[in-house]
Order: C-alpha cells, then structure tokens, then sequence
C-alpha cells in the first residue's frame, strides 16, 4: 500500500479540488477542475472519474495505483447509501452520489459533508494536530461546521450534526437565511454576513469610516480597515466576533473540545479576527470547558477537504480490508 494512492476530492459550488494522496496524508498531485451544475449537476461524477483518468494518464501511472476515493460534497449526506439529501447550489436533491461515482471510477468511494471533511483533514494534518475532541467551523461564503469526538466525526440521526452556521444567532431584525430559518449565525459570520453587518452599521450612523468610500464593499475589505483600526470596520469585526463566539461557547460547553479550529475564506483574518473572537468565547464557554479549549486559524487552507476526503478513503475503505 506504501507505492499507492488515496483519491481526496472536494466538491464546491464552482470548482472541484482533486488530490492523489499517501497513506501518511502527504499530497502527491493536486489539481481542480470547474464544476458543472447543468442539468442539475448530473454531469458530475462522470467529469469526476475523467478527470482522475487523464491525471493517471499523463503522469503515466495505472489505475492500480488508486486505492479508494474519498469525497466531500455540500449538504446532508445519507450515511447508509452516500447519497446527497440537498445540495441547492448543485441543483442536487436525492442524488446518489456514491453509487455513481463507483459507476464512473471503477473505485470504492466513500462520502460525506464537506465541512465534516474539512474538520477531519485539520485534525489529520492540520491545526487539530490529532485531536480526538475537536470542533471546526469553515468561515466562507456560508457557515459549515464539523465535530470530532473521541476521534469520531457526528452525524446524527439523519446526517445534518455540524450545522453550525444555523445556530439561531439573532433574534431582533433578524434577516432571513438561505436554508429558510430567520436569524442563523450564517446571516453575521460569512463572508456576505460580514459585508450585510457593515451595511447596516454604514446606514445607521454617521461614523467617519474609510468604508464609505469603498466602491465594492468585502469581508476581505472590511478586515483589513479594521487591522488598521478604522472604527466602524471594528465595530463590524467585534459584532462578528460576539455571534461566532457566543454560538462556539455554546457548542463547547456541549462537546468539550480540545481545539476549536477557525477555518474558511473569512479566517484569513487572522489575529484581528482571533484575539476578539477569544474574548467573546472566554466570556460565555464554562470555565472548564474554557480551560481545556485552544482556538486556532486553520493552517490547510484549500488543501483541507481533500486531505480529509483521502483520510476517510483510507478508514473506511482501506484499513478494514488489512
């Protein structure tokens, strides 16, 4: 098994990142590839296995080197079949991506959320450094999150465990999110949340603010005005911090985690998004449960959800065949 290949793949609204990975979790080859969502995203696991055959191909290499395909893919995932219940942005519904990608391959597949995935690739190789009580929450367009306890990933009852980003954060002027609910946690800690809170404190009071000159509002904006110390940009980032932390608090004193793990677009932030983000959940977490909690940036990147897609490849499809 030494000479051979986990396959990590990580399914997202516009590309998808494919990797041929050791056993030790080390990347070999990585690449991606747009995704194509027409005819509600049917085309997909097809273009999945072509794009595994021509990497093969041109780096010379046989089928024979691949051992199993791990995937994260968005949305609820059927834990006894792989299918994916709904995945909106996909066009997906009731789509049984396991057993069509096993079609497409040739290869064992396995398959699960993708923020689970990214949680788990963090506790392999990354910031978790092996942590068997772990929570990771991804800061990006939307919310994801994924929890680890005693080295397990949880699913729940119909695989929606994680669902961090629909934590009801909100309750007063609450904007409606994209999953239906009013006032998740994902209308203030995305990336779109952080740019929504800077608009509404940019309309409601006449703080000077560099923000007001911006011809194109980001989150990536918003933090770097902030790191600077405009005013209004860290009355945006300390509001975000407040929901994030008080939702994490909340979890942790439910899961008692060893690290909490910041990952996504948004956690490129860094410090000036950590330090207030630390505050906030010190102040709600039980002290206990404070005590034994390290938050932490995610360190893979990109990289996280096909590392975690090749460990699951690899514990689920490969160790119980030794």
């Amino acid at each position: 098994m030494d000479d051979k290949w986990l396959v990590g793949v990580d399914i997202g609204g516009t590309t998808i990142k494919l990797a041929f990975i050791t056993d030790e979790g080390e990347i070999s080859h990585k690449w991606e590839v747009p995704t194509n969502t027409a005819d509600n995203g049917i085309h997909i696991p097809s273009e999945i296995a072509s794009a595994i055959d021509s990497k093969i191909s041109e780096l010379g290499e046989t089928k024979g080197k691949l051992i199993g395909l791990g995937v994260g893919a968005p949305g609820p995932v059927n834990d006894e079949n792989g299918s994916i219940e709904v995945a909106v942005n996909l066009g997906w519904s009731h789509f049984p991506l396991r057993e069509l990608l096993e079609q497409a391959t040739s290869l064992p597949v396995v398959v699960d959320n993708d923020a689970n995935v990214a949680a788990i690739g963090e506790m392999w190789k990354g910031a978790g450094e092996g942590a068997q009580n772990l929570l990771c929450v991804t800061l990006g367009t939307g919310v994801g999150g994924g929890v680890i306890a005693n080295g397990e990933i949880l699913h729940g009852v119909n695989g929606a465990a994680g669902e961090i980003g629909h934590i009801a954060a909100v309750i007063d002027n609450a904007v409606r999110c994209n999953c239906g609910k009013l006032g998740c946690l994902e209308t203030v800690a995305s990336a779109t949340g952080v740019v929504r809170l800077a608009e509404s404190y940019l309309k409601s009071s006449d703080t000077k603010s560099i923000l007001r000159e911006a011809a194109h509002l980001s989150a990536k904006k918003i933090f770097d005005e902030a790191k600077a110390g405009d005013e209004l940009a860290l009355k945006v980032v300390n509001k975000l911090a407040f929901h994030l932390g008080f939702a994490l608090a909340n979890i942790a004193n439910v899961t008692n985690p060893e690290k909490i793990v910041i990952g996504g677009g948004v956690s490129k932030a860094g410090e000036t998004l950590l330090r207030p983000l630390q505050q906030q959940f010190m102040q709600y977490a039980f002290p206990r449960v404070a005590e034994g909690a390290e938050l932490r940036m995610a360190k893979l990147g990109n990289d996280a959800g096909v590392i975690g897609a090749a460990w699951l490849a690899k514990t689920m499809l490969v160790l119980p065949q030794l």
